[in-house]
This record gives C-alpha cells, sequence and structure tokens, in this order.
C-alpha cells in the first residue's frame, strides 16, 4: 500500500485553546475520506494545514515526494471572476496544451460556447465544477475537497455523486451531506471533542459505530465512578477512624486510598461534549381544508419580466410537507417570496395592485418565514430583542429559550450582526418555534446546519403540526421529512408522487460529457456531423503529434530520453484513442 501523507501530533491554536490537538494519521492510495463534525471544529482548518495555507501550532506532516496534492477551495478566487472559463482554468498551462483544459472542459459538461463566458458569470454548479478542473487538470493522486456540494442543486449534486465515485485517485472530503459521503466514501474521519476518531466505514456507519462507542463508554464511565465513590467514601472513613483512634496505619491506609482514587480520576473514560443545542420547530394544526390556495398565475421575480415557469393550481393544508425542488435560478426561491409578499399585503390590507387574486391564504393562518439571507433578523436589534419580535413572551422566558439554543447569558445584550450564520440560523430557528406558526416556508433551511443540526430539522418537521413548503437540495431531508414533491422544469411545475421520479428526470436530462457526446449522438441530445468531424479532425491531429513527439523521444540515446514525459504522451494518446 501506497502512502501519500502522514501526521503526527497535530495540533493548531487560534487562542489559548487548542482547535483541536494531538491528531495523528495517515493518508493511502485508494483511501476516500469523508471529514465530519460540529461546524466550527476545525474541519476546513485541518484541509489548508495538510495543504500548508496553516502552520500547525505542534506537530509535522509529512507529505510523499510521489504523491502530488491539490485543495479545491469553497469559493471561487476573486481574481478570477474577469477571467474566461477557459483561461482561469489554463492559466497554469503552457500555451502549447490550452488542448488539454478544451478536452477536460468538455468532459466537465462545458459547452464549447461557454468557455468564453465570464467565471462571474458561471452557476453555483459551474463554479464548482471549474474548481475541481482546475484541480484535477495537473492529474493529483490526493484532493482535499472543502464542502464543494455546499449551495448546489440537485442536478449539480449528482454530477458531484458521480464524478467522485468514478474518481480514481485518494480525496478528503469534508461534507454535511450524508447521501454524498455514503455513496463515494469508503473511509470516515470524525473531528469532535478537539480529536480525530478514525472509521474504516462510509458516513452512516460510521456514525453509528461512534454512537454505540459513546453508550459503551457512558457505562464504563459510570462503572468507573462507581468504584471511585467507593473508594472515596472509604478513605473518609480510614481517615476518620485514624483521627479519632489516633492510628497511624489507618491513615496512612487512607491516604493510599485517596491516591488511589486520584489516580483513577485521571484515567477514568472521558465522555463527550455532545452538542450545544437541539434544533425544533413547533407549530399549530389550524383546522380547516385549506391553509394556502393557488390558482394558475406566472412566476416572474419582482421589478422584473424574466418570465421563470407557470404555477399550476394547488391547495396546501395542515400536514403537508412540501419540497420544492429544480435547479438553480428556476425560480424556487422566487415562488416562496412572492406567497410571502402577498401573504404581508393580505394582513395589511393592501389589496390594490399589492395582492395577487392567484393567491389566496387562509384569513387566521399565521405564516413563517425562513429566508436562506436571514433578513428575518435585524442586525440592530439585540439578540434578546430579535427574539421578543416573534412573539409576546417575557423576558425571562426569551432568557431561558436562549440559554437552550446555547446561547450564554452573557451574550444576549449583543446585536445580530455580531453572531456567524450558523449562530443566526439558530436563532431564527427559536424565533419560528417560539411563534407557533400555522405554515412555514423554509427557504434552503440546511445551508447553515451541520449534520446533526440537519437530522434534527427532519425530525422536528415530521412532528410539526401544521403546514410547510420547502426549498432544498439536501436529498436526506427531501427524502424523510415531505410528503409531497413539485419540481420545477422548462418553465413549468409539476407535482410528483415520490422524490425517486423526480431523481429519474434530472438524470435523464443530465447533460452528457464532450467524450460521451461526440462518440455516439442520440434523437434526444442530436450532434451535429459537422461539428463531429471537426472534433474528431482534431483529436487526429493532436494524436498524430503525439505519436510523433513519442516516437522521436525514444529514437533517443536513453541518457537523453524524457521517461516522464513519454508516459504523460502515452497516457494523451490513449485518451484520445478511447474518444476516437
Amino acid at each position: 500500500m501506497s502512502t501519500f501523507l502522514t501526521a503526527q501530533s497535530l495540533t493548531l491554536n487560534y487562542t489559548s485553546t487548542a482547535l483541536f490537538n494531538e491528531l495523528t494519521f495517515t493518508i493511502n492510495r485508494g483511501d476516500k475520506i469523508g471529514l465530519i463534525g460540529h461546524n466550527g471544529c476545525g474541519k476546513s482548518s485541518l484541509l489548508k494545514l495538510l495543504d500548508g495555507q496553516f502552520e500547525p501550532s505542534s506537530g509535522q506532516i509529512a507529505k510523499a515526494n510521489h504523491c502530488l496534492m491539490r485543495y479545491v477551495e469553497q469559493h471561487i478566487p476573486p481574481a478570477l471572476h474577469d477571467q474566461s472559463v477557459l483561461s482561469a482554468l489554463a492559466e497554469s498551462l503552457p500555451d502549447d496544451e490550452v488542448w488539454r483544459a478544451e478536452l477536460l472542459l468538455g468532459e466537465l459538461g462545458f459547452n464549447e460556447d461557454e468557455w468564453q463566458m465570464p467565471v462571474a458569470n458561471c452557476s453555483g454548479g459551474q463554479q464548482m465544477r471549474l474548481l475541481l478542473a482546475r484541480a484535477i487538470i495537473h492529474q493529483p493522486d490526493l484532493l482535499l475537497l472543502d464542502e464543494p456540494s455546499n449551495h448546489l442543486d440537485l442536478p449539480s449534486l449528482m454530477w458531484l455523486e458521480q464524478f467522485l465515485s468514478d474518481w480514481k485517485g485518494s480525496f478528503v472530503l469534508v461534507s454535511h451531506d450524508q447521501t454524498l459521503l455514503d455513496r463515494v466514501t469508503n473511509t470516515t474521519w470524525v473531528m469532535r471533542d478537539h480529536a480525530l476518531h478514525h472509521f474504516s466505514l462510509p458516513c452512516s456507519q460510521a456514525r453509528m459505530a461512534l454512537s454505540e462507542k459513546d453508550q459503551q463508554d457512558k457505562q464504563r464511565h459510570l462503572s468507573e465512578q462507581k468504584e471511585i465513590d467507593r473508594i472515596e467514601k472509604s478513605a473518609k472513613r480510614l481517615a476518620t477512624w485514624g483521627k479519632v483512634y489516633d492510628n497511624e496505619d489507618l491513615a496512612r491506609k487512607a491516604k493510599t486510598m485517596f491516591a488511589r482514587k486520584e489516580r483513577l480520576e485521571e484515567e477514568q473514560t472521558e465522555l463527550t461534549d455532545g452538542t450545544p443545542w437541539a434544533l425544533e420547530l413547533k407549530g399549530d394544526a389550524l383546522p380547516a381544508n385549506r391553509l394556502l390556495e393557488v390558482t394558475p398565475f406566472s412566476v416572474t421575480p419582482p421589478q422584473s419580466d424574466h418570465y421563470l415557469f407557470e404555477m399550476v393550481e394547488k391547495r396546501v393544508k395542515s400536514g403537508d410537507r412540501i419540497a420544492v425542488l429544480g435547479s438553480n435560478g428556476c425560480g424556487k426561491s422566487t415562488l416562496l417570496n412572492l406567497l410571502h409578499h402577498s401573504y404581508q399585503a393580505q394582513i395589511e390590507a393592501e389589496l390594490t395592485g399589492a395582492l395577487s387574486p392567484a393567491i389566496t391564504f387562509h384569513d387566521r393562518c399565521r405564516l413563517g418565514y425562513y429566508d436562506q439571507s436571514l433578513n428575518q433578523l435585524n442586525d440592530h436589534d439585540t439578540i434578546r430583542d430579535a427574539l421578543l419580535n416573534f412573539a409576546a413572551i417575557s423576558e425571562e422566558y426569551a432568557k431561558r429559550a436562549l440559554i437552550s439554543a446555547g446561547f450564554e447569558y452573557a451574550r444576549h445584550g449583543q446585536t445580530v450582526s455580531c453572531l456567524s450564520g450558523g449562530e443566526r440560523a439558530r436563532l431564527l430557528f427559536v424565533g419560528l418555534t417560539l411563534a407557533r406558526y400555522h405554515l412555514l416556508f423554509l427557504d434552503e433551511p440546511t445551508n447553515h446546519l451541520d449534520m446533526e443540526g440537519k437530522e434534527e430539522l427532519i425530525e422536528t418537521l415530521n412532528q410539526f403540526e401544521g403546514a410547510a413548503l420547502l426549498v432544498s437540495h439536501d436529498r436526506s431531508l427531501i427524502e424523510q421529512s415531505c410528503n409531497r414533491f413539485w419540481f420545477i422544469q422548462d418553465g413549468e411545475l409539476t407535482e410528483y408522487l415520490s422524490v425517486e421520479e423526480i431523481y429519474d428526470r434530472i438524470a435523464d436530462s443530465a447533460p452528457k460529457s464532450a467524450a460521451s457526446t461526440s462518440a455516439a449522438s442520440s434523437p434526444s441530445n442530436p450532434v451535429s456531423p459537422t461539428v463531429e468531424a471537426e472534433s474528431e479532425e482534431k483529436l487526429l491531429e493532436r494524436l498524430l503529434e503525439l505519436e510523433s513527439l513519442l516516437e522521436a523521444d525514444r529514437q533517443r540515446k536513453p541518457k537523453h530520453q524524457k521517461p516522464a514525459m513519454q508516459q504523460e504522451w502515452q497516457q494523451q494518446i490513449e485518451k484520445i484513442t478511447a474518444q476516437l
């Protein structure tokens, strides 16, 4: 087994407290590692340490000379925004190898007319593919991927899953998407309590194994504590008798037992700190046939004539948990926004021009809205006041709710602007629960949640007594908490009985790679014979050039030959031959 990288006693401190402490691990050829843990535990920092962007506070990292490693960041670097897609990919290549970038873009689903598109105009899925392309163009042995699935739509997520499943090299993947991790990894690292737990299992099995370990540790800790308490009680009794009877032997035995008790306490099984809060959503069921009724209307963004899709007749009642699915930009969030604005207009009785006659809410329906931008929270409010805006509760009740959500009392006077994205999301969930709405609109509610938070959201939605419309690309959330499925594609909204039907439709319409497209065209995805011929001609020209280079180098004396280049040319020849 070939070792790519080893780390010994790796520690990283930002403050007096270590973010993680004394981590030791090895990455070998064939390892496909999922790195999971709570938000803020240090996952991204560990990747940056391995990539050399950070220096460890102590410990060392050793990388094998034969291992080529590449880091795939979360976001496109700002310096690339004004470049074209092709130039952003080819910037590290010599001019005579730009063809490699063109081939790779085709394989990753970029049409030729998109090669000159500014990077800033790329969708989230296209940006993720470009970031991957910038890494794999160098044919690395090891990829470090920092949450590549963030903010991707379902088609892009399914593409990423297929890409990682087919990837022949090794990788370390930071993600909160358990479905993705289960399907592409064979090893799981769990970062928790400043340590790293290793499992040669995919994500869900590893988490189950860790949960079983926690239960065993808890039982062991309890047993050890009973023994500690017994020894302490006996030692105190002996010490008392030693004083009462002035018996040095008893006093000495008491000291020995106290020392043993301290040693057992030092060696006692450590328990996990657990999560600082539990997510929950509570609401009320409205005894009515419909909370919301919609008749057909065209969905367009506010202050825009750009048509997105045609909304069809729908009704929503208590108990409905509806997933609104589709590619980024198809109009999912716009639909929730339009419905929410219509509700506000109805409440404020601004009926002239402000309220769509196609949208009707029950006159007693209370609607809550989780916007993915978290704009329901005012930056200038204190944390306590922000909570009071949701429901008429006492300050004492608000204090208890905040403390149970992991906000220490000393922080309750801080302004919302001081909170991280994850903390803002936590505060908004608490507010939505206190208000006990009949209907919830949830727009990408998992963006700031870790894996445990997502599971808690799934559980609490299944117990929610009202109704919910949620826009999400998280497959676990969709599959386990929703009972209706609306899919927007090609300007139409269609309801499906199961989400598997939508997955099949997405897979059927997924873009073919350049290699598969040029090899064979189908009626649903025709390829122009002229374009196909031109593509084959370019490949043939490059094939002849590579064969000439290879043959010329082999004719040289052995000491003047370039084995590494010969190997690369041979790989390119085989690749082009396969495409032809």
